[in-house]
Parts: structure tokens; C-alpha cells; sequence
């Protein structure tokens, strides 16, 4: 009979690097990322690209901007932006605002690119999908319903 307990062996295989459950440590459980985590990634990166004005139609800019001057609000990244996350794959859809005389189908694109590698450096997942909604073109002369007004007159 042998004077060798479990918690010998146990330490003794910590000891000689022996690992547990096999195969790489990084890869053990699962991660799941929440629609709402791609969809900041989303509107942060379509926000990034030269020629987008705004997020989401004229009605949630509109709640949007009253929401945004509420003493505590706070300006939502996500608007205009939804996300159906699955496993392993995600599809986006955007709804923008373009700047007036930029060339739509070229911003559509970029926006894409940006969103599909911001997206999947990020979070790993496969982009599937990014369907984009042109809503609106902000004209020069046109008042910027997002625009900042003083709090104190």
C-alpha cells in the first residue's frame, strides 16, 4: 500500500507542470458578447467615417437630441444601429444621415469596411451582413437638430 495521497499527487503534478482538463487554458468556457456591446462598436466606426452626418431617422435623432440635454443624459452611441448576435456570427443594420454632395454609394462602402473590421477585431465574430438605410442628406443650410444648445441663457 502506498503513503501517496491525492494531494500529493496533486502537487506534484502542479509541480512538474502537469495541466488539468487538457487543451489551452484561453479556450476553456465560453464568451458571449451582448447585442448591445456590437452595436456601440457599430456606431462608433460608422461614426468614424468622413461623409456620415448622423445616426437613426429624423424621429430618434429628434428624441435623441431632447434625451442628450437632460442634465445627467448622456449622447446614445447606438442610435441608428441594430445588432443580431449569434454564436459566432453577427448581421448589422445602420440607418445614416450623409453629408450633402459626398457620393452615397462610396460612403455606404466605407462605412462597411469599418464596421466589418472594427467589428471583427473586436469581438471575433463574422460579420455576415451590414445593411445600411440612407434616411436623410444634411443640406449646409439645414439646422443641426443635434446641435448643442446652452443650458443657461
Amino acid at each position: 500500500m502506498s503513503d501517496v495521497t491525492e494531494k500529493d499527487t496533486l502537487e506534484t503534478g502542479r509541480a512538474q507542470g502537469v495541466r488539468r482538463g487538457g487543451g489551452d487554458p484561453g479556450a476553456r468556457g465560453r464568451t458571449t458578447i451582448a447585442d448591445g456591446v456590437v452595436e456601440k462598436i457599430t456606431g462608433m466606426a460608422a461614426r468614424d467615417v468622413a461623409g456620415v452626418h448622423a445616426m437613426g431617422s429624423g424621429m430618434s435623432r429628434t428624441f435623441g437630441a431632447v434625451r442628450d440635454r437632460v442634465p445627467g443624459g448622456f449622447r446614445s452611441v447606438t442610435r441608428g444601429v441594430k445588432a443580431e448576435v449569434g454564436e459566432k456570427q453577427t448581421a448589422l443594420d445602420l440607418e445614416i444621415v450623409v453629408e450633402y454632395g459626398v457620393s452615397i454609394i462610396d460612403v455606404a462602402r466605407d462605412v462597411r469596411e469599418n464596421v466589418v473590421a472594427a467589428v471583427e477585431r473586436m469581438t471575433g465574430l463574422e460579420v455576415v451582413e451590414v445593411n445600411i438605410a440612407v434616411s436623410d442628406v444634411k443640406l449646409p443650410d439645414e439646422e443641426d437638430e443635434e446641435q448643442e444648445e446652452p443650458r443657461i441663457k
